[in-house]
């Protein structure tokens, strides 16, 4: 068996903002509006390897953010929202996996507690406050790396973890990483099956660094490396393609040569 965890936003689909050219279709709608799309090219090679692979959406995305997606391959069996704190079967929570999450995430309650006081005081802040389903803390503010560095000298950065994303900001809990919830998503697996086991991981950013030595093989655009060190089993991607087309093109490619890559 396959399986192939993926980051949704900028790995697979594109925000209305970005030029993918117009060979485009359509996937998310939010309050009538059009707001992401996948590339016809995505699209198709998407569909062909969901009869091969095993599909694992894994993404912070709300469960309500998660659902607004429609890819048009089907439902998907399985996908990891809230950063895997949350993990979706057949579209319906897992009560027992987010309990368990609640838990993992106990040692991290102070200094989540710490960062959301801070944060509703802070006027860079310019968006709601919200605690996400009580596993992490999102934002959005002006100058969001100043308040990241603020947030990391106040915090215990042993417990949580503090990322910005453009003006986008969160405060999350170690053990909510997307990599962890990999690791038990795998412990599922195996608890429902014996087969042997192939994961590849896909992301674009530095919430998907976690899980990439998580799985036998990992993918990410170049641009990520000189920012971050990436494990060993890191493909690259060039910066000058689409990361989405030529990701699922070499996960085509290494299928039909039946991973001899790395068996």
């Amino acid at each position: 068996m396959n399986i192939f965890n993926t980051d949704l936003d900028n790995t697979l689909i594109y925000s209305y903002k970005k030029d993918i050219g117009k060979n485009k279709k359509n996937v998310e709608i939010y309050n009538g509006r059009q707001i992401s799309f996948i590339t016809d090219k995505t699209y198709h090679l998407l569909k062909k390897l969901s009869k091969k692979l095993l599909i694992v959406p894994t993404t912070t995305r709300t469960k309500e953010q998660y659902k607004r997606i429609d890819l048009d391959i089907g439902q998907l069996k399985y996908a990891l929202v809230c950063n895997g704190g949350i993990l979706l079967i057949d579209g319906k929570e897992d009560e027992m996996w987010y309990n368990t999450s609640l838990s993992l995430i106990e040692n991290s309650k102070n200094e989540l507690e710490k960062s959301l006081t801070y944060l509703q005081n802070d006027n860079r802040r310019n968006f709601e406050l919200r605690f996400i389903k009580n596993l992490f803390v999102f934002t959005k503010c002006e100058n969001s790396q100043n308040v990241v560095n603020d947030l990391k000298n106040i915090l215990d950065t042993s417990k949580v973890d503090v990322f910005n994303n453009k003006e986008k900001l969160y405060v999350i809990p170690k053990n909510l990483s997307k990599g962890n919830a990999l690791l038990r998503f795998k412990r599922y697996l195996d608890s429902i099956s014996d087969n042997k086991k192939i994961f590849i991981s896909a992301g674009d950013s530095e919430f998907d660094i976690s899980m990439f030595d998580k799985t036998d093989i990992s993918i990410a655009p170049q641009e990520l490396s000189k920012i971050h060190k990436l494990p060993k089993n890191t493909i690259l991607i060039d910066n000058f393609s689409l990361f989405s087309e030529t990701m699922l093109e070499k996960i085509e490619s290494m299928l039909d040569n039946q991973f001899h890559t790395i068996t």
